[in-house]
């Protein structure tokens, strides 16, 4: 097929783009919440390493459609809605943790949180619909971060003369951030 041909499908390079990183979202999320479902909803840490080892798993196996939804953005190219949905599945998983961590009770002892940085996570909150503390989502926010860097990191081969064994690393480095969060 020549490249031109696929304008048959898509009218535009804006909305071939959208069905790609629509795609990927949707399959990386499928694949966080199959692993995450196939582990006591009670074994909050057994549920975030099923996340985050089921995340870098389908990176590992998907490096190009990582990088179109994690990489450098598309120069002008604007999201449209229709990508949000598909964007929060990862991040449902983990809010969903943070709210049974709070509901259990067994949070970590919370850090003192500059007053701007409460007025920042207003539109997250608003979203998030649960009791769960600043702190815990500022906890979120990073282990989110830390997960999506980690693996960003691997897959662009920043780890190669510095780690023996990637996989050995970051299942260390998840099981800190689940200390970090509480869930253990």
């Amino acid at each position: 097929m020549v490249s031109s041909a696929i304008y048959r499908y898509f009218p535009s390079r804006d909305e071939l783009l959208t069905a790609l990183i629509i795609d990927a979202y949707n399959s990386l999320g499928e694949a966080a919440e199959v692993a995450e479902a196939s582990v006591k909803r009670i074994d909050l840490v057994g549920r975030w390493v099923a996340i985050s080892r089921a995340t870098r798993d389908w990176a590992l196996n998907h490096p190009h459609e990582w990088a179109l939804i994690y990489g450098s953005p598309v120069p002008g190219y604007q999201a449209p809605q229709d990508t949000v949905a598909p964007a929060l599945r990862l991040s449902t998983l983990l809010i969903g943790l943070l709210i049974d961590v709070e509901a259990a009770g067994i949070a970590p002892q919370s850090l003192a949180i500059p007053r701007a940085l409460h007025t920042s996570l207003r539109p997250l909150r608003q979203s998030i619909h649960a009791a769960v503390s600043d702190d815990l989502i500022i906890r979120g926010l990073m282990a989110r971060s830390q997960l999506i860097g980690s693996i960003s990191l691997e897959l662009n081969g920043q780890f190669h003369n510095v780690l023996e064994d990637t996989t050995v690393y970051f299942d260390s480095a998840m099981h800190r951030i689940a200390t970090d969060l509480g869930l253990d």
